[in-house]
């Protein structure tokens, strides 16, 4: 099976390698032709324009920053629809506005493709292990024709409904673990005021109903201040904004979801948007007078 791969950054890059590991025929294009060159070391293929990579698809991926950037290369007049070949399936791995998906979905119909919106939770670790979370909306028969090129980069694959309904999740999914950060954050400078042995703390916190993934991937390189990302805080900062218009358009009230999306937004405007989102405890120690400056 032939896999086109456009956007091969911090998640795309090591998803697209473990799609050439797996035994898929990968050619990729990315606007840092490095990127590429880093794919075809890995035995991938390299593609100067996106109808280069998706002109003999059977599958098509994107992993783009933002929603502009996904309507810009699949709708444009030169992107993924003006080249695929009817019966290629679209898979959107990008975090974007539940509604954009619904409008690439029914305009890939139009071209006769079948497109689904399959984002992923994991972060650059997960990426890099194929062991990614991926909730993915649209088309059941889509789904099962593109299921053995997700299992290849993900560990948990659900389908979860129609055309929007996996960026529906994965806003759910931002939220929840922005909060978990955040409450992790606030712990650790806690624990520190205190002069508690902060692993050990992590430690005992982690084997009982505190436990979860944040402590155990990100609190190790919290509590040291190393924030080199693993997932940045400007993307965060972007997806806690579609989760908050997403939810305002349901009708539903998120009261801790928007203190963290503010907390977030002002870690952002202080210039740390580079940072990994685990420097959310940068925030909390200056808020608790306790940055270094």
């Amino acid at each position: 099976m032939k896999v086109g791969f456009i956007g091969l950054g911090i998640m795309g890059a090591p998803m697209a390698a473990n799609l050439v590991k797996a035994g898929f025929e990968v050619t990729g294009h990315n606007r840092t032709m490095s990127k590429v060159d880093t794919l075809v070391a890995a035995g991938g293929r390299a593609a100067d324009d996106v109808a280069g990579a998706v002109a003999d698809a059977d599958i098509v991926i994107t992993m783009l920053p933002d929603s502009p950037d996904v309507r810009a290369v699949v709708l444009g007049d030169d992107g993924v629809l003006a080249h695929a070949r009817e019966g290629t399936v679209l898979i959107d791995c990008s975090t974007i506005r539940p509604d954009v998906s619904r409008e690439i979905a029914e305009a890939a119909s139009a071209r006769g493709v079948q497109a689904l919106d399959a984002p992923v939770s994991g972060g650059q670790q997960g990426a890099v292990e194929g062991s990614l979370s991926i909730m993915v909306g649209g088309p059941a028969e889509a789904f099962e024709a593109a299921h053995d090129v997700l299992d290849a980069v993900g560990g948990t694959v659900v389908h979860v409904g129609p055309a929007g309904a996996g960026q529906t999740v994965k806003a759910a999914n931002q939220l929840i673990v922005a909060g978990t950060i955040e409450l992790v954050a606030e712990s650790l400078v806690f624990l520190e005021a205190h002069g508690v042995d902060t692993e050990a703390a992590i430690k005992v916190l982690a084997g009982g109903l505190a436990g979860n993934r944040i402590l155990d991937r990100k609190a190790g390189a919290m509590v040291r201040r190393e924030f080199t990302p693993g997932f940045r805080v400007e993307l965060h900062h972007k997806d806690l904004g579609i989760m908050q218009d997403a939810a305002r358009e349901a009708g539903v009230v998120i009261p801790l979801g928007a203190v963290v999306a503010q907390l977030m937004a002002a870690l952002h405007a202080q210039g740390h948007g580079g940072l990994d989102h685990g420097a959310l405890l940068k925030l909390v120690e200056q808020l608790s007078g306790r940055a270094d400056g």
